[in-house]
């Protein structure tokens, strides 16, 4: 995520919350490997998962400020596991702040019709094909008079310079909303930033006091449920133990709204590079495209206004063979003027290997910490078992130093 100079604010008075959405299960139809084929695996699936913890984002106060990690620290000290309902919503307005602008986020891409930019841009090189291009009148049509077909190459090219006065104004349309897009996801680029910093900074405050509160106030509980061995200190230090695991279950919940927050990072510079895009492919249109054509229908009628009055009283063969010549020369024309728009390049080569680097690495990204927040989850319910273990075994013992 891109650093800010924006240092987040920390509050136990929440509006929202969001819901963690569990990962659907995979299936497979491999079939079960050689023992050879199955070492070889394991090889090869420890060695990434070596790599993958090489390559792991602790998640420290190194990734604050000075400024940030004193907000951390005096906020720590605020929160009351004691409290159900502190605990039930602690950092649920950083959650809501992301839900808010992941749906904007969704809305921006609903309501955004690209595909009527390319209709445009699509009529557009219609109407530049058809110009000039003369209807088929059989034997007679061939043997019309020049004069007649420099006022047909103008009709044809009024109309069609109408058409394209049309098309461009709705690109330039197009073109306008394509900027404030642009400027707009620059401007939620930096928010998803702060909520993630805001998100960050809870969870940190949040494992701190959990750290604090386990390492003294649980302690004190267990040794005075040892010491005196009854029921009631046993059961008070059972509740705390109980509220303790909460506070890290919402905490838990906070690291998968934060990972929300990260991705949606490189999701929304998707989203502007795709405008960008197609903001180049109309400003090329605008700039290049539409120019061009319009000085090949100028250089065509006056060829033909030139061949008017020379060739005005020509023979029939003579006629045939201008003719030839013209529509020669035309095609070569639209030939070369064809041939250069298709070779034209739009999109550097390099920008398109850079866009497909980062969407891989992204998915790499994505799957890295998915993959590690499982094993997070499944080390912590080994602990959690322990733990219980642990505490039916101290009950009990409880119990018969009791009787």
């Amino acid at each position: 995520m891109a650093e800010s100079n924006y240092t987040p604010s920390l509050t136990l008075d929440p509006s929202g919350a969001t819901e963690a959405v569990p990962a659907a299960p995979e299936l497979t139809l491999t079939l079960e490997p050689t023992q050879d084929a199955a070492s070889q695996a394991e090889a090869e699936a420890k060695k990434k998962e070596e790599e993958r913890n090489a390559n792991a984002v602790e998640l420290n106060d190194d990734l604050l400020s000075p400024e940030e990690k004193k907000v951390v620290e005096e906020f720590a000290s605020k929160i009351d596991v004691r409290d159900s309902n502190m605990v039930m919503q602690y950092g649920a307005a950083a959650q809501k702040n992301i839900a808010d602008f992941s749906e904007a986020a969704l809305n921006n891409v609903r309501t955004k019709d690209l595909g009527s930019i390319g209709e445009d841009l699509s009529a557009l090189v219609v109407t530049l094909k058809n110009v000039g291009v003369p209807e088929k009148k059989g034997i007679g049509g061939f043997f019309q008079k020049k004069k007649a077909e420099a006022e047909s190459l103008v009709a044809s090219y009024s109309k069609a310079e109408t058409n394209v006065d049309k098309i461009v104004k709705q690109l330039e349309s197009h073109q306008l909303v394509l900027m404030k897009d642009i400027a707009m996801f620059d401007q939620m680029y930096d928010l998803n930033t702060k909520y993630y910093k805001e998100l960050t900074m809870y969870i940190l405050a949040g494992k701190k006091r959990l750290a604090d509160v386990r390492a003294h106030e649980l302690e004190d509980l267990r040794k005075k449920a040892e010491e005196t061995g009854a029921q009631e200190d046993a059961q008070a230090y059972n509740d705390f133990a109980n509220l303790c695991n909460r506070f890290e279950k919402k905490l838990h919940d906070l690291e998968l709204t934060r990972m929300i927050s990260i991705q949606m990072g490189p999701q929304t510079r998707l989203l502007q590079n795709n405008d960008t895009q197609m903001l180049e492919k109309i400003q090329s249109s605008l700039i290049n495209t539409i120019p061009l054509w319009k000085s090949q229908i100028v250089l065509a009628l006056g060829i033909e206004h030139g061949k008017q009055a020379t060739e005005a009283q020509s023979a029939v063969t003579q006629m045939t063979n201008d003719l030839l010549k013209k529509n020669a020369d035309t095609l070569k024309m639209a030939t070369i003027a064809t041939a250069k728009e298709a070779e034209r390049s739009v999109v550097d080569i390099e920008t398109l290997q850079h866009t497909n680097e980062q969407l891989i690495s992204t998915l790499d990204e994505v799957m890295k910490i998915q993959t590690e927040g499982a094993q997070k989850r499944k080390e912590a319910e080994a602990e959690l078992g322990r733990i219980e273990g642990e505490l039916k075994k101290k009950l009990l013992e409880v119990r018969s130093g009791i009787k």
